[in-house]
């Protein structure tokens, strides 16, 4: 397999289509209203919770700048939520790179929207691993679609912002207003870091925790046939 080269990017990127699917809302709303100030032609795709948080938000304005993420990709979410975001067309929008003619063509055939930032946080597996939940409560803590997202659009930080923690809004928030709208490689590149330092702290947390349960309560938790 070849992979790809990039060898020239745009340094200044407008914010135009955003994912936002968080667990954690804190300051989402106040983020939201600056977005909306400054990025022109602004759309939000967004999930099941967010998605009912944003659209009280916005209120009227939904209709403009709210587009539920099963009605861009055509499938609705599995029972449980286990699969809302995992879909060719999310991917291909946080994978594409500019300028390759290849990429565009994709995007063209399928009908996707190249996004230009993804707004996530994962659920909280430490706090509740940590107060002594059940075993089950503590696996359906294991999130899937948000380090997944995150990592996509940090890995094409070339292009994509990943803001993955609500204590970057207020930074963020700065970066727009004086960008007009736009993120430098530079703070994107910031970004995918910081994806990357708190994902592999989420990773290694799962680590212990099952490294733990293997010697202590594995076989009481479930009935095995």
């Amino acid at each position: 397999m070849a992979f790809n080269s990039v060898s020239a990017v745009q340094d200044r990127v407008p914010v135009l289509n955003a994912i936002v699917s968080v667990y954690d809302k804190t300051g989402l709303g106040s983020l939201v209203e600056v977005m909306l100030r400054h990025c022109p032609g602004l759309h939000f795709f967004s999930t099941g919770g967010t998605y009912d948080f944003l659209a009280g938000k916005l209120g009227s304005r939904a209709g403009i700048h709210l587009v539920r993420m099963e009605d861009y990709t055509g499938q609705p979410a599995m029972k449980g939520g286990l699969v809302k975001t995992l879909d060719w067309k999310v991917y291909l929008g946080l994978l594409a790179e500019s300028g390759d003619e290849a990429h565009a063509q994709d995007i063209e055939r399928t009908g996707s929207t190249p996004f230009d930032m993804v707004i996530g946080n994962l659920y909280p597996f430490s706090e509740v691993s940590g107060k002594g939940g059940s075993l089950e409560s503590v696996r359906q803590h294991i999130d899937i679609g948000g380090p997944c997202m995150l990592r996509a659009a940090a890995k094409n930080f070339l292009r994509v912002a990943s803001v993955c923690h609500p204590g970057q809004y207020a930074w963020l928030a700065e970066v727009l207003v004086a960008g007009r709208g736009c993120t430098t490689l530079t703070d994107r590149a910031k970004l995918a870091a910081e994806v990357f330092k708190r994902q592999s702290e989420y990773e290694a947390a799962i680590a212990t925790y099952l490294g733990t349960i293997v010697t202590t309560t594995l076989a009481a938790s479930y009935k095995l046939d």
